[in-house]
């Protein structure tokens, strides 16, 4: 995603070319390598190459979900004091009915526009996807991981 380009539903995510393009293909590459050598070379060596190529898929996607989750319970803390800030006190009590998917969804949401998200997102159930598609004004979010 260009820094200049405003960030929008259709641009927000992430990539990180050397982890998710360069990392994974070297992993794919390597497994290929290895069962084509075990094809040709069958013995209980080459079959722990196998299984140790395919383990190695564990920490790369752990790698990944680890930090995602942390950002989330940091998301889901910031949104609910945002919330607390710009709610009536009287609606305070439900901000906590909230799920963390709902929270997540709603930080791209404009201070303008964000309590009333959340009261439909209660209302009706939206989920994270739902709740992004009904943004009007986008809040940038460029410090995520």
């Amino acid at each position: 995603m260009s820094e200049s380009a405003p960030q929008n539903l259709k641009n927000h995510g992430r990539l990180d070319p050397l982890f998710h393009i360069v990392t994974f293909f070297t992993l794919i590459a390597n497994l290929v390598v290895v069962i084509v050598y075990t094809v040709h070379h069958v013995s209980y060596y080459s079959g722990w190459l196998v299984f140790m190529s395919v383990m190695v898929f564990v920490p790369y996607f752990k790698l990944r979900l680890y930090p995602l989750k942390v950002q989330d319970r940091v998301i889901r803390l910031e949104e609910r004091i945002r919330l607390q800030a710009l709610a009536p006190s009287e609606w305070h009590t439900q901000i906590y009915r909230l799920s963390e998917d709902q929270l997540v969804g709603l930080r791209f949401a404009g201070d303008d526009e964000v309590v009333e998200l959340a009261k439909q997102a209660l209302e009706h159930n939206l989920t994270r996807k739902q709740i992004k598609e009904r943004i009007k004004n986008w809040r940038a979010d460029n410090w995520r991981v």
